[in-house]
């Protein structure tokens, strides 16, 4: 293996730069992964890392991962503690992480369950919910313009490897709605979350080909995407509370999918 000693070194710094700037990510279609089980599961998922880094503190398990890898053709790199905690976004390193390209699952041409994530800002609810879509087997995500990065640090940790499993796709609103209605086998329905709008999601038939629509903590869909709507949405309350956090009403309505879908 190869081994950087220094935090100055060219890669360590492109490291950090990955990790910290979202122009960096775009501008190389790159992002980073840590820790061993986002690791193995990249692995597992057919994502080959470019570099793997390791340090010291690194697990038997861990150990492994990375012979994995390297046998794949990754460049494998021995760094120090100092080093690797320079390059780690979490408070306790797992003494590795990857840089992997920014590539996901084919979008399907078949699909009757996908996910439209519109204006949703905040990291944590953004990877909770790609967590809940691949839990819920969504067969793609669209992440038009005005979402924050998919790929940033604490979206790919809560996501705990739903990255791996779904096909995201950042397309406008008018390639979204394209494929929706006239590039997909069926046309798709288009139904969106609304706290004070619409049909109670109990009463909503769900079976149909559908695209779920998520909008924004603050503010909701786009304006864009609300011309787009067949339908809107409700989850019931009964202790009159306002709304829900985004990622617990995507889960909510992403499982109530499932539930009717199993009970035909």
């Amino acid at each position: 293996m190869a081994e950087i000693t220094s935090t100055h070194n060219p890669r360590i710094q492109r490291v950090r730069a990955l990790l910290n700037q979202r122009s960096v990510r775009d501008e190389e279609k790159a992002y980073v992964v840590e820790g061993v089980r986002l690791c193995e599961e990249a692995i597992a998922c057919g994502f080959l890392p470019g570099e793997v880094y390791v340090s010291p503190a690194l697990s038997e398990r861990g150990r492994k991962l990375a012979e994995s890898a390297k046998k794949k053709g990754a460049a494998v790199i021995d760094v120090p503690a100092h080093v690797m905690e320079a390059l780690s976004a979490t408070e306790t390193s797992q003494g590795v992480l990857m840089v992997l390209p920014q590539e996901s699952k084919h979008l399907p041409h078949d699909a009757d369950f996908v996910l439209i994530l519109d204006q949703i800002r905040d990291p944590g609810n953004l990877g909770t919910i790609l967590r809940s879509a691949a839990s819920a087997s969504a067969q793609a995500v669209f992440l038009p313009s005005g979402n924050t990065d998919v790929f940033a640090p604490k979206v790919v940790r809560s996501g705990m490897g739903a990255h791996f499993r779904l096909s995201l796709n950042f397309n406008p609103w008018p390639e979204i709605i394209r494929y929706c209605k006239e590039e997909n086998k069926s046309s798709l329905h288009l139904m969106l979350a609304e706290s004070s709008e619409g049909v109670s999601c109990w009463e909503t038939d769900m079976h149909q080909p559908l695209a779920l629509v998520i909008g924004g903590e603050a503010d909701g869909a786009s304006p864009e995407g609300r011309l787009a709507i067949d339908t809107f949405v409700n989850i019931p309350m009964p202790g009159k509370f306002e709304s829900l956090n985004a990622a617990v009403a995507a889960s909510i309505l992403l499982f109530e999918v499932v539930r009717q879908r199993s009970s035909k």
